[in-house]
């Protein structure tokens, strides 16, 4: 029983430190309050990405 519980523990751990890594993967898409458009694109991979290309998932982050 010990060892199932031990188990489930480390499984959970592990997924937790997989869905933290990929979030912290995801680039970060500025937008403008006042036109509702990208700024810039913060990116933290190797892939770069653009206001004309940023991914289909991002960090959203509003700015002046």
């Amino acid at each position: 029983m010990k060892l199932l519980a031990t188990a489930m523990v480390l499984l959970g751990i592990g997924a937790v430190g997989y869905a933290a890594n990929e979030a912290m993967k995801m680039p970060d898409v500025h937008f403008s309050y006042s036109t509702n458009e990208c700024v810039e694109v913060v990116n933290y991979t190797d892939e770069q990405f653009t206001c004309s290309n940023y991914p289909t998932k991002f960090h959203h982050v509003w700015v002046q």
